[in-house]
């Protein structure tokens, strides 16, 4: 009784490992507001104590008239208001990130509330959970409207991201300076494409242009990326049919998927995302635990196999899931599972002796003294078993 309750106690630290990122994002985001609000005041405070010190100067030498005087004072009022209206913007996105950070809180201190995994309030918390991995997969493969509907109808809007994932157009802009630190380098990338667009035309007068750019925008990086500056240079003298391989890759069309992917990964890097969908990650451990060198075995399961008699469809094996779990480690079984009577088919396949026997009479087909392969079709004579002793 004992080791049933410690198996079904709830341990909020274990599950809390995949929801990390819920906290990080608004913090991360309060943190760029803040900079934001930083940056707006110091340079409006360039801008104002000059321009005040000089209009009172000329106001007491009498170098400037009244008006100039009074429009120097207006042009200040202006820059200020224009101050202020974006300081209570930026106030505003400052609740909103502040609402969205409580509601996140609250929704992980339920779990610590509920005492065991059988408490019908863990069925209600995993299933916001779920619907959360689900909007961030729907998310992340640009199915924008369907998220957005999702968690709409689940009333979870506040614990999704997504905000985020629908407004990366100007984003490049604002994170200029973060950009320039990332060691994806993705402003060089698309700087180069630029260059790379320049030289494809042909046309002269484009290639002086590109020539330009280049000194402008590429070699400012000569020192950390040396071999692609000089790269860039060679593009002037090739053409798109060139048969010199590093050259056909900088005029290929697949570089346009490179720069998409490569933006996607370093903007989930600046703003502490997870590179993989979080419900991959959640589908990762479970994956883990049942996986065995037979889901990658040619012959899988009923999902794939036509011949199988097998009826069971392991989550591995499945179409679904099996790429998945390719690169996942095998469960690790300190007890074993194998049959007191086991006995080895000529391919290799181990099996029960006796479960064997039965499924091969049940299937009908298979002659006396033959056995059939529950999982390839494959049928042997019961001769050519032989007995398997596990050490």
């Amino acid at each position: 009784m004992a080791a049933e309750l410690i198996s079904i106690k709830l341990n909020p630290e274990s599950h809390l490992i995949l929801d990390q990122p819920l906290l990080r994002l608004p913090h991360e985001l309060a943190r760029r507001n803040f900079k934001t609000v930083q940056r707006s005041v110091e340079r409006e405070k360039e801008y104002v104590i000059p321009a005040l010190k000089e209009a009172a100067n000329a106001s007491l030498s009498n170098t400037h008239s009244p008006d100039q005087t009074l429009a120097a004072l207006d042009a200040m009022i202006s820059r200020m208001q224009g101050l202020k209206r974006k300081m209570q913007s930026l106030q505003e996105e400052e609740k909103k990130i502040q609402t969205h950070s409580r509601k996140r809180i609250q929704h992980l201190e339920t779990l610590h509330k509920i005492p065991s995994l059988a408490d019908v309030k863990y069925d209600q918390w995993s299933r916001v959970r779920l619907d959360r991995l689900l909007v961030d997969h729907m998310l992340r493969s640009g199915y924008s409207d369907s998220a957005k509907q999702l968690a709409k109808d689940r009333e979870i809007e506040d614990l999704v991201d997504l905000g985020v994932f629908t407004q990366c157009q100007r984003w490049c802009g604002e994170n200029k300076a973060a950009l320039k630190k990332s060691q994806h380098n993705l402003e060089f990338e698309l700087r180069l494409q630029q260059y790379i667009e320049m030289v494809r035309t042909k046309d002269i007068n484009k290639k002086v242009e590109a020539i330009t750019h280049a000194r402008k925008y590429l070699t400012l990086n000569a020192e950390s990326q040396k071999d692609e500056v000089n790269q860039v240079a060679g593009l002037l003298v090739f053409t798109q049919d060139s048969r010199s391989e590093k050259y056909k890759i900088l005029f290929s069309p697949d570089r346009w998927k490179y720069l998409s992917d490569l933006f996607v990964q370093t903007h989930h890097e600046l703003l502490s995302l997870p590179s993989q969908p979080l419900l991959h990650i959640a589908l990762s451990a479970g994956l883990s635990a049942l996986k065995t060198p037979l889901c990658h075995s040619a012959y899988t399961s009923s999902s794939s196999n036509s011949q199988s008699t097998s009826t069971s469809v392991c989550p591995i094996c499945s179409t679904e899931l099996n790429e998945l779990a390719r690169k996942m480690p095998y469960a690790h079984h300190s007890k074993s599972y194998v049959e007191g009577d086991a006995i080895v088919l000529p391919n290799g396949r181990v099996y029960g002796k006796s479960r064997l026997l039965e499924i091969s009479k049940n299937v009908g087909s298979v002659e006396t003294g033959h056995v059939k392969d529950p999982t390839t079709g494959e049928v042997f004579n019961e001769n050519e078993m032989k007995k398997v002793y596990i050490m």
